[in-house]
């Protein structure tokens, strides 16, 4: 039998063909990490030190270590943008009226409660009063080609591939467009503005758009290994539905997909993958998304209206995506489950979604503070033992 590298194992696996396991993530796409309490538990529990420095401040998680990353045999490293030279807007505020907040660089804001909190929640939306085209080239929007983001990418993904002989996930410099532009405006105006103000939506997409390609564009210019993993990402579902309707999403949002994944490809020297991030009930979505582009769906939430039968998925679009995630209801199994429980849920997904290959073993998005680490351990035991090719 071959013997294969992390690189290898997940080049095999997205070209849908079965290596010689699934290949396993936790932590290269930011979604799939854990949550920084959760992370040092999860160390001690192995024997390892539970100093764990912070990964994000936003949505606190942990950062994974090389030491982590051997002992879980994870097969993907993410390469991240720095901080921009010039903040913009950005600035941290601290403790106030009983919360941790901060403005990020577009001027967004965001807070976290002093007793209890996990992670912080946006609570300012800078464009909820822009209504026209000029409010929006009026505003300082920050610069997607600040040199200071771009510095050592190159040669961190070189590494990562050559010398860790792991896959490479690039790292996105901000959230979705969509998700984005809602988050500047508010959902519920940018939902009115949808129907009642298409010219302003249209804009602030076309905005946003020029934006995620300017940046994007940078890094394919710098970064040329092959088999890279480019982290997009959009919420279309929620729990039970899509956000929108499926003719509104083509008709005012889908568009800006498509040529951002037409350019990526385009801009890409070699061949690339796209990682697309959509939460919930999405599962009416794949046709146009597939149309658009993406190659990997993520993080595939299978306890969503839906979304439960991923024998269904596997036959209808596994030879056209690959499921990244997928692999334990992380909102009621995971936390709540015993052991057993999750090792049922567990061996279920990989028997449906392995076969073939197109399958990255990986959180449902981030394994938070609630998550006992027997369940995290009996997960990972259940890869190790399941997850292997004949």
């Amino acid at each position: 039998m071959k013997e294969y590298t992390s690189f290898d194992r997940v080049a095999a696996a997205l070209d849908h063909k079965e290596p010689d396991r699934v290949p396993l993530d936790f932590g290269a796409a930011e979604v799939a990490s854990i949550n920084i309490n959760t992370m040092r538990r999860l160390r001690s529990h192995l024997g390892m030190s539970a100093d764990v420095a912070l990964d994000d401040l936003v949505i606190q998680t942990g950062k994974m270590e090389d030491d982590l990353i051997d002992r879980l045999n994870v097969d993907v490293k993410i390469v991240k943008p720095n901080k921009p030279a010039d903040p913009n807007l950005a600035k941290y505020i601290g403790l106030q009226d009983g919360c941790y907040r901060l403005i990020d660089e577009y001027g967004m804001g965001w807070a976290m409660p002093e007793h209890g909190g996990k992670y912080y929640d946006l609570y300012h939306n800078p464009l909820a009063g822009a209504e026209s085209v000029s409010d929006l080239e009026k505003y300082p929007w920050p610069d997607p080609l600040d040199a200071a983001r771009f510095v050592g990418m190159k040669e961190n993904a070189r590494k990562v591939a050559t010398e860790d002989k792991k896959a490479v996930v690039l790292g996105r410099a901000s959230s979705g467009m969509w998700e984005h532009a809602t988050w500047m405006t508010g959902h519920e105006k940018f939902f009115m503005d949808m129907l009642l103000n298409k010219k302003f939506i249209h804009a602030l997409m076309e905005k946003i758009l020029e934006i995620k390609m300017k940046y994007w564009g940078r890094v394919l210019e710098l970064v040329d290994q092959e088999y890279v993993v480019i982290s997009c990402a959009d919420d279309l579902g929620a729990q039970d539905s899509l956000l929108v309707g499926l003719d509104l999403y083509k008709e005012m949002i889908w568009p800006y997909h498509k040529r951002l994944f037409e350019f990526l490809k385009k801009k890409a020297k070699k061949k690339v993958y796209i990682f697309f991030h959509n939460d919930g009930a999405i599962y009416e979505t794949l046709p146009l998304l597939i149309e658009a582009g993406i190659d990997i769906i993520n993080p595939w939430q299978v306890n969503c209206k839906g979304m439960d039968d991923t024998a269904k998925f596997k036959k209808e679009f596994g030879n056209d995506l690959t499921i990244w995630g997928g692999s334990c209801d992380t909102q009621r199994v995971l936390p709540f489950g015993t052991p057993q429980q999750v090792r049922d849920e567990t061996k279920r997904r990989i028997d449906d979604l392995a076969p073939g290959g197109g399958y990255i073993f990986a959180p449902i998005h981030i394994i938070q503070d609630d998550v006992p680490v027997e369940n995290i351990i009996a997960m990972w035991e259940t890869l190790q033992e399941y997850g292997v090719y004949s």
